[in-house]
C-alpha cells in the first residue's frame, strides 16, 4: 500500500515528454525510477542484508587468503600463488566498486546518479571483471602445464614470463575499460537528467544514459563474448587433458580415477558460478537484441497512444538487472574457497599463523604453570624451615 501511494506521485507518461517521468509530490525522478525497478518494498531489507553479508564475507575471505599467501615464504615464488594474488586483488576491486554503491542506492531508495563516481565504478568494474576472467584462464593453463608437462614446467613458466603475463593481464583489462569509456562518448549526447535507470552503472545503463552509442555496444558485446568463449575453451582443453592423463595412469590397473573425476566436476561447477555474471550479461544482451532495445526502460504493454499508459521497465529487464547485482558478488566470495581450500599447501599456509599462535599460547600457559609450581614449592620450603 505504501509503495502504491508513492508510485501515485510519479506521472510517467506526460504529453510533453514520453520517455522521462514527470514528478509530483515528494519523489524526484531517481525515487520514481527506483519504485519502477523495486515495486515490492518488502524485499528491499532482505536484499540489503544479503548484499551486506556477501560484502563482509568477500572482504574477510579474500583478506585472510591474501594475508596467508603473502606471509608464506614457501609459496611466494609459485606461479599459481602469483595468479591467485592477482585474482584476489581483482575480486577486492570488484567488491569495492560495486557493493557500497548498490547498498547505498537500496538504503536511499534511489537509483544511481550519473556522476564522476559512475564513471569510476564503470571503469573499475569493467577492468576487474576482465582481469578476473583472464586470470582464471591463465590459472587453468598453469595447472595444465604443471600436470601434463611437469618436466618442462619450470622451463616454460619462468619468473620473467610470469611477471610479463601478470602485466599483460592488467594492460588488457585497463585497455578494454579505456576503449569502452571513449566509445561511450560517441553517442548522441547524454541526457540532462542525472538519475540513471539502474542501481548500478552497468553497461546497459551507461549506454542508455549516453545516447545509445552503437560503437560502444558492439565493441563491448564482441570483446566480452570472445573473452568468455576463449576462457571456456581454454578451461575445457586444460581440464580435459588433465583428466585424460589421470585416467590413463590407472587404466593398466583396471581402475577408475574417481578423485580426478570429482576434481574436474568440482572445478567445472565453480567455474560456472564464477562466470555466472558474464553469462547473465550475455543473456541480457541477447534479450535486448531480440526486443530491439538496449535500454532498461521499455514499454511493458501495447497501447502507446493512451496518455494513461505507464512507461516502466520490462519485467525481464528488471529481473536481469537485479540478478546481475547479486551475482557480481558471487565470484569474489567463492574464488578463495575454490583455489585455497582445495589446495593442501595453501591450507597449511593459511592455518600456520593460527597454529603458531596456539603453540605460543600453550607454551605461555606451561611457563605460567611452571612458575606457579615453583612458587608453591618455595612457599612450602619456607614454611617447613
Amino acid at each position: 500500500m505504501e509503495a502504491q501511494n508513492l508510485s501515485e506521485q510519479c506521472d510517467w507518461f506526460s504529453e510533453e515528454n514520453r520517455t522521462e517521468p514527470r514528478v509530483s509530490g515528494q519523489l524526484d525522478s531517481a525515487g520514481c525510477l527506483f519504485l519502477s525497478i523495486m515495486p515490492n518494498g518488502g524485499a528491499i531489507p532482505a536484499l540489503i542484508c544479503i548484499l551486506v553479508l556477501m560484502t563482509i564475507f568477500s572482504f574477510l575471505v579474500n583478506g585472510v587468503a591474501l594475508f596467508g599467501i603473502v606471509r608464506s615464504e614457501d609459496l611466494s615464488w609459485e606461479p599459481r600463488c602469483a595468479f591467485l594474488k592477482n585474482l584476489i586483488l581483482s575480486d577486492l576491486m570488484q567488491t569495492v566498486s560495486i557493493c557500497p554503491a548498490v547498498i547505498h542506492s537500496l538504503v536511499q531508495r534511489r537509483t544511481m546518479e550519473f556522476s564522476t563516481w559512475c564513471y569510476v565504478q564503470y571503469f573499475t568494474g569493467t577492468a576487474s571483471i576482465f582481469s578476473s576472467l583472464v586470470t582464471i584462464t591463465c590459472m587453468a593453463l598453469e595447472r595444465y602445464l604443471y600436470v601434463c608437462h611437469a618436466i618442462h614446467y619450470l622451463v616454460i613458466l619462468t619468473q620473467a614470463r610470469l611477471r610479463h603475463a601478470l602485466s599483460l593481464i592488467w594492460v588488457f583489462s585497463i585497455s578494454i575499460s579505456t576503449v569502452n569509456m571513449v566509445l561511450l562518448h560517441t553517442g548522441q549526447g547524454h541526457k540532462v537528467e542525472r538519475a540513471t535507470k539502474g542501481l548500478l552503472c552497468e553497461p546497459d545503463v551507461m549506454e542508455q544514459h549516453m545516447g545509445f552509442p552503437r560503437a560502444s555496444a558492439v565493441f563491448r558485446k564482441l570483446v566480452g563474448s570472445c573473452s568468455l568463449l576463449l576462457c571456456l575453451l581454454v578451461y575445457a582443453f586444460s581440464y580435459t587433458r588433465m583428466y585424460r592423463d589421470a585416467r590413463n595412469a590407472v587404466i593398466p590397473f583396471n581402475r577408475v580415477n574417481t578423485t580426478a573425476r570429482k576434481t574436474v566436476l568440482f572445478h567445472s561447477g565453480m567455474l560456472f558460478l564464477q562466470l555466472l555474471p558474464l553469462l547473465i550479461k550475455t543473456t541480457s544482451d541477447a534479450v535486448w537484441e531480440v526486443e530491439g532495445t538496449v535500454a532498461m526502460m521499455a514499454l511493458s504493454s501495447g497501447d502507446q497512444g493512451t496518455s494513461g499508459t505507464m512507461m516502466s521497465p520490462s519485467t525481464t529487464a528488471v529481473q536481469l538487472h537485479m540478478s546481475l547485482l547479486v551475482t557480481l558478488i558471487v565470484p569474489p566470495c567463492i574464488n578463495p574457497l575454490v583455489y585455497v581450500l582445495k589446495t593442501a599447501e595453501l591450507r597449511r599456509a593459511l592455518l600456520r599463523p593460527f597454529r603458531q599462535w596456539k603453540r605460543k599460547r600453550v607454551a605461555g600457559l606451561r611457563v605460567m604453570e611452571e612458575m606457579r609450581v615453583r612458587e608453591v614449592v618455595h612457599l612450602n620450603r619456607d614454611q617447613a624451615g
